[in-house]
């Protein structure tokens, strides 16, 4: 079977090829822009498309699928069960981080962070049921935010791991407070988070989890691939 999973986020779209199981190419894109034609040409038995923006309708109407597009939403059957309230509010790409979470490490509690313009910690139980968890600013967005909304601070563009403790300039300031202030608030989710659940595995993905790779100090994995498997796993659990 060959397969695409594509995942639109806030900022802009990724796209992942899979002949059965195994991902062959993948790569991203501009929402606007939609799928390189490269891609957009090629021919699918099956495709799923998840979006926690809009621009599903364009991308679905654009693929060659000879068999079923699955739009993944809150009425689509997966591979875990759910325990979140309000389950029709749930973003696509938490859902799905959680299926693969859950594939790569059955019978153990996960937390998944994915690090992108929103940072999300989602955990699913050892028994694979979805329980929630939370939502952050990202690092853009808190740059954004005090450049925004002040009057005078700088907007700083740019993430590295040797950041300054005590900031020297307002530019070191500005990174001291968010690089540092966000890798305390992740580290401490984290333990909280192990505080409650036995045997933890943590896995990060998303944008900026190199960053947090590099400057975590628990131990995690690191599989960037995350939400496009665990779209794949959905939809092979629909056709």
């Amino acid at each position: 079977m060959r397969s695409i999973a594509i995942d639109i986020g806030n900022t802009g779209g990724k796209y992942g090829i899979f002949e059965e199981d195994a991902l062959i190419a993948q790569g991203n894109f501009k929402e606007q822009e939609g799928l390189p034609q490269e891609v957009a040409s090629q021919s699918f038995d099956n495709a799923i498309v998840a979006s926690v923006s809009r621009g599903a309708e364009q991308i679905k109407a654009g693929l060659s699928v000879s068999g079923s597009i699955i739009e993944l939403s809150a009425q689509t059957a997966l591979p875990v069960s759910v325990g979140y309230k309000t389950p029709e509010t749930l973003g696509a790409d938490r859902i799905a981080g959680a299926v693969a979470a859950h594939y790569f490490f059955p019978g153990r509690n996960c937390l998944v962070i994915d690090a992108g313009t929103a940072i999300t910690y989602d955990f699913i139980d050892a028994a694979g049921r979805y329980q929630g968890g939370g939502i952050a600013p990202g690092i853009q967005m808190k740059f954004k935010a005090l450049h925004n909304f002040t009057g005078r601070l700088p907007l700083v563009q740019g993430i590295h791991k040797n950041f300054p403790l005590i900031g020297q300039t307002t530019q070191e300031s500005l990174e001291s407070g968010v690089l540092g202030g966000t890798v305390a608030e992740v580290e401490g989710i984290i333990s909280a988070y192990r505080q409650k659940s036995d045997k933890l595995v943590v896995i990060l993905c998303g944008g900026d989890a190199g960053f947090f790779e590099s400057t975590i100090k628990h131990p995690i994995f690191v599989i960037p691939e995350l939400v496009l498997i665990g779209l794949q796993r959905i939809l092979r659990h629909n056709v």
